[in-house]
């Protein structure tokens, strides 16, 4: 029921409890409520992080949100229309917690409200004298101070100034803040807390095969790491089925030779728990983790449920898998694409008992590998999965190992993302591959608007992908550089974490046909000799824009994303705020990767009002690309020449500072 206040809308949160809001730990989180009760009194309001087991919580008892509990207090502030706003440094250590806002009538500054409102009317104010002296002897608070304020305001021969004047101070307003009697929390929500790499962090996706196998790839680690990436993700690793093994271009019919798509997981050397004999043995790949812990980078794993017709579970668990009316197996469609390759996994057999055996099973896939050392799961297409299971599986690995990470590859429908990421998922892929265009309904203003100020921020983290093995999209396809440099910029620098297929650097462009949005002689179905020291390779501005995110902490903070105004629909800018306002960046992207582009840009000071800069009308900018420095007044012109200058990442100050 309602309490004598009603205290509700806190965010962050989840839309749908108990689902949990998404925070990592250091972060300095806006927290909201709406608050109000019946009448005219002032009220006060403050939020607290409480310590939580997995359990959904109940109605949060008054003594359960007492300040010796809690992880976290900060005190909210009304801004408008009944919204309280704070916000809230989110402690080290990971798992759940509760967030809850508690609201009470501010009785002492209700009281100097009135008192100074009368005052200024020259009304009598001894009721409200009296009714000062009650309070201060009601709380049971001794301090000099309102010793003081009690005695001036039971001296009646002194002028009403003199006896108000201690009880209006500072001193005793502090001492008679806090929660009253009618103090009332809200309904707790739910929050996990993560470690940073789930919010924040460079991708780096290469086929091991293309390398000669782990080994191989360790040679190729410490160059990655030089240019900055956090995480080297790998698709498949496993052994890849015989039957039906597509060859070149996913054509029918693989010649000797093929190696078959990874995707086809399972052979006679094993399944999800074995490693393709031509990649190396365990110790290859334990030493290729230990090589990348070394260099400060993590590996990430494919975590794809599904089987080649070759998967020992075929054989042991038919009852696992779609049958056709002929009882044979139902293989992967995605109509016109079809997979006869791969077997889709039924994860809702008929049988209760197979249901729990295969998701123990699926389980035992993900300890299997965390055992070995990998803490990042990006999982193939968790749309083609019921949601039902997500929802188990994801909390179950974190209950034991809440360092694990989970990417979410789900190119699929608004809501189905999101449900994804609110059931658990870490980080999602986005549709920022196919957002080219600076305006529109799917224009990057409105998709960044969604996406960082939206209430998806809240449990949703965006991933931005240029390309993928599977997608070849926008201005990439038979692109040039120029293409390729401003779509990394992009999502380098509009999101918190981004990633890259092996080939991007360089500008790998050729798709299988008109129509479709795959490579042609796609790394898929063979492998790919690459010379990465090509001298028009574009790793060194790879280099240079994850330098930039490593030094500037406002590319950590999605929130902290704003849009500004040009004159030409060529010429986007925005500004990246970190979450405590003293780092502020500007980035400007030509948007045409074949033509020098030019504008006057509009800086909106909104953006920067509640940062260390204020509401400057000139700041300093250091271009942290050229090295260049200049001075930027709220509209100054800008031109971009690609591809060798596809835009401007400015480090700003206030001028003369």
């Amino acid at each position: 029921m309602t309490g004598r206040l009603v205290v509700e809308d806190v965010r962050p949160a989840a839309p749908h409890p108990p689902y949990p809001a998404k925070v990592v730990e250091g972060e300095r989180i806006p927290v909201s409520a709406t608050v109000f009760k019946e009448g005219h009194d002032l009220l006060a309001a403050r939020a607290l992080l409480l310590p939580a087991g997995p359990a959904a919580p109940a109605a949060l008892a008054g003594a359960a949100s007492g300040d010796r509990e809690a992880l976290e207090v900060t005190p909210l502030l009304l801004d408008a229309n009944d919204i309280w706003r704070g916000t809230l440094q989110v402690p080290e250590g990971l798992g759940w917690r509760l967030l809850v806002v508690e609201a009470w009538t501010d009785h002492y500054e209700t009281w100097a409200h009135k008192v100074r409102v009368k005052l200024a009317a020259g009304a009598p104010v001894d009721v409200e004298m009296a009714e000062a002296a009650a309070f201060i002897r009601s709380r049971g608070v001794s301090h000099p101070a309102l010793a003081a304020a009690l005695d001036a305001l039971e001296r009646p021969e002194a002028s009403v100034e003199a006896r108000l004047a201690a009880a209006l101070g500072p001193d005793v307003g502090r001492l008679l803040a806090g929660p009253g009697s009618d103090r009332t929390p809200s309904e707790p929500v739910r929050v996990w807390v993560d470690r940073r790499r789930a919010a924040e962090g460079a991708w780096y996706e290469l086929f091991p095969r293309s390398f000669g196998g782990f080994q191989g790839v360790s040679q190729r680690v410490s160059q990655l790491a030089a240019q900055g990436f956090d995480i080297l993700y790998f698709p498949p690793i496993h052994p890849i089925g015989r039957t039906e093994r597509k060859g070149r271009n996913n054509t029918l019919g693989a010649n000797p030779g093929d190696p078959g798509s990874p995707w086809a997981i399972g052979a006679a050397e094993g399944g999800h728990c074995a490693i393709h004999p031509d990649l190396g043995t365990f110790e290859d790949f334990d030493m290729l983790l230990h090589h990348l812990e070394d260099v400060g980078m993590e590996l990430a794993l494919d975590y794809a449920l599904q089987c080649s017709p070759d998967h020992p579970w075929v054989h042991e668990h038919p009852e696992w898998f779609h049958h056709r009316p002929d009882g044979t197996i139902a293989y992967a469609e995605n109509p016109p694409k079809r997979y006869q390759d791969i077997y889709p996994i039924n994860f809702w057999p008929e049988a209760e008992a197979d249901r729990v055996a295969l998701w123990d099973a699926c389980k035992a896939i993900l300890e299997f590998w965390i055992a070995r050392g990998v803490h990042i799961f990006r999982v193939d297409n968790p749309h083609t999965k019921p949601v039902a299971f997500w929802e188990w599986l994801i909390p179950e690995i974190q209950s034991t190992h809440p360092e694990v990470i989970f990417l979410a590859e789900a190119f699929t429908r608004p809501a189905v993302m999101a449900k994804l990421a609110e059931v658990g998922f870490s980080q999602s892929y986005t549709y920022f591959t196919w957002r080219t265009e600076q305006h529109g309904p799917e224009g990057l203003w409105a998709y960044m608007q969604e996406l960082a100020h939206g209430p998806k921020v809240d449990f949703m983290r965006p991933n931005f992908w240029p390309n993928t093995p599977d997608i070849l999209a926008g201005p990439l396809r038979n692109g040039t550089p120029g293409a390729f440099a401003l779509r990394f910029v992009l999502a380098a620098t509009l999101s918190p974490s981004y990633g890259i297929y092996s080939g991007y650097e360089l500008y790998e462009n050729s798709p299988a046909s008109p129509d479709n949005e795959e490579y042609l002689n796609s790394e898929k179905y063979e492998t790919r000799t690459r010379d990465f020291d090509r001298a028009d390779s574009l790793s060194p501005l790879i280099a240079a824009i994850n330098g930039i995110r490593r030094r500037h902490r406002a590319f950590a903070n999605l929130r902290g994303v704003h849009f500004h105004p040009s004159d030409n629909p060529d010429i986007v800018a925005y500004s990246r705020t970190s979450d405590d306002g003293t780092d502020n960046l500007l980035v400007v992207v030509n948007l045409n990767p074949s033509s020098v582009s030019e504008s006057t840009v509009h800086l909106d000071p909104r953006a920067f009002q509640a940062t260390t800069l204020g509401l400057q009308a000139r700041l300093e900018a250091f271009d942290e690309l050229s090295g260049q420095r200049h001075y930027l007044t709220q509209d100054f012109y800008v031109r971009l020449t690609p591809p060798g200058q596809v835009a401007h990442v400015f480090d700003l100050r206030t001028a003369g500072v």
